[in-house]
């Protein structure tokens, strides 16, 4: 761009800020100037602004390196429309492998949060690295998280973890959830992106989580399921709620399900986020496979439900009880289509309702173990503080 000098800086921003990542990438090269113009918080955090959301999902799953025939961890941006078109094409480029003890806790704002652990005979540590796919640039190792088994629950009892972004100190901050054994209470730790240190935050009441490990970030927030202890003329009953924390306010609460959701079943309920929204999607009855989309985040009297399709439509033989996990991972902009991952069969469903069509669709390129999804939007957000 020979002219690109004659023109005023602030009209270079404005046509950068709608360029896509993969060309400012290269658009670095340029000058020293573009470069460091490309990499500012400023134009970083405008060019997000201006990003298309809900066109791409990040997808983990699991899969054998050809190499050494060893199970690895693949984390791979998708564009929607080429999944829902060609569920079993190939990834989009920019497919990332990692050591398959890796999993991801976490995708805020185009930046994945990936977590490792080590098991000592007294203790469990974690750490965490940032990723951002779009960029290729990934962060060293996060100080690391020792918890001690005489003082956690860390035996059979895994860390919940989750990614998110708290607009008020801009910062991005991996939140975990521990289970204080003395206290028999609930310890909230956070550590923000590029400290040295976990702070505690806070301690509530006791309660129980399901099995899902990363929490989902919607609209400030990080959610888990939870199942909350109620007493009733001295009996104890178990509620399924929603955990949610407040990233900003550095609080928490408890969300209702579902008014037709009536038990946790097996398998247990996922919580997901799908075009921005919080996702819960269960099995019914042992019968019906469903979703849920919580329309107004907080409102409980929000929760539509976006999909219940029997396990004989799925073509899927549920007796004696459901044995195969079904998670959503994508869906339509009109949410006529919905793309969902089959674990027990290692397959894709593609179900239309509008036509009431099921198709079985092999997985990427035909081998794939399972399969998450999550909101992915492609930005220029660094992995370390800038």
């Amino acid at each position: 761009m020979p002219h690109a000098s004659l023109l005023p800086e602030e009209l270079i921003v404005e046509i950068l800020s709608w360029v896509p990542v993969k060309a400012l990438m290269q658009f670095r090269c340029i000058s020293k100037t573009w470069n460091s113009l490309i990499l500012h918080p400023t134009f970083v955090k405008l060019h997000l602004h201006r990003s298309s959301k809900n066109t791409h999902i990040l997808v983990m799953y699991k899969d054998i390196n050809a190499e050494d025939d060893k199970l690895v961890t693949c984390v791979a941006p998708c564009s929607i429309r080429h999944l829902l078109e060609n569920p079993s094409s190939t990834v989009d480029d920019g497919c990332h492998r990692f050591n398959a003890n890796y999993l991801v806790s976490g995708v805020c704002n185009g930046l994945v949060c990936l977590r490792d652990s080590f098991a000592g005979d007294e203790f469990q540590e974690y750490w965490f690295r940032f990723l951002n796919p779009a960029t290729r640039v990934v962060s060293i190792d996060s100080v690391p998280l020792r918890l001690h088994s005489s003082n956690y629950k860390t035996k059979w009892y895994p860390v919940k973890c989750a990614l998110g972004y708290d607009d008020l100190s801009e910062t991005y901050k991996v939140v975990v959830v521990l289970s204080d054994i003395k206290l028999q209470k609930m310890e909230v730790r956070v550590h923000c992106l590029g400290d040295t240190c976990w702070r505690k935050i806070l301690t509530c009441l006791d309660f129980h989580f399901l099995q899902q490990c990363d929490g989902q970030f919607v609209n400030g927030t990080v959610n888990w399921l939870a199942l909350r202890k109620l007493s009733s003329d001295y009996i104890w009953r178990y509620e399924l709620v929603i955990f949610s924390y407040d990233m900003k306010n550095e609080t928490y609460r408890y969300l209702l399900k579902p008014d037709g959701l009536s038990e946790v079943s097996f398998p247990e309920p996922r919580l997901g986020v799908l075009k921005g929204y919080l996702c819960l999607s269960c099995d019914h009855g042992r019968t019906h496979f469903v979703v849920w989309l919580m329309r107004e985040f907080g409102g409980e009297k929000s929760w539509t439900q976006l999909l219940n399709v029997s396990y004989e439509h799925l073509q899927l033989d549920q007796f004696p009880f459901p044995s195969i996990s079904m998670i959503p991972l994508c869906m339509s902009e009109d949410e006529d289509v919905m793309l969902l991952a089959s674990y027990g069969r290692k397959e894709f469903v593609l179900v239309n309702k509008r036509d009431n069509r099921m198709d079985d669709i092999g997985g990427f390129d035909g081998k794939y173990y399972w399969s998450y999804s999550y909101d992915y939007v492609p930005s220029l957000v660094l992995p370390y503080r800038n």
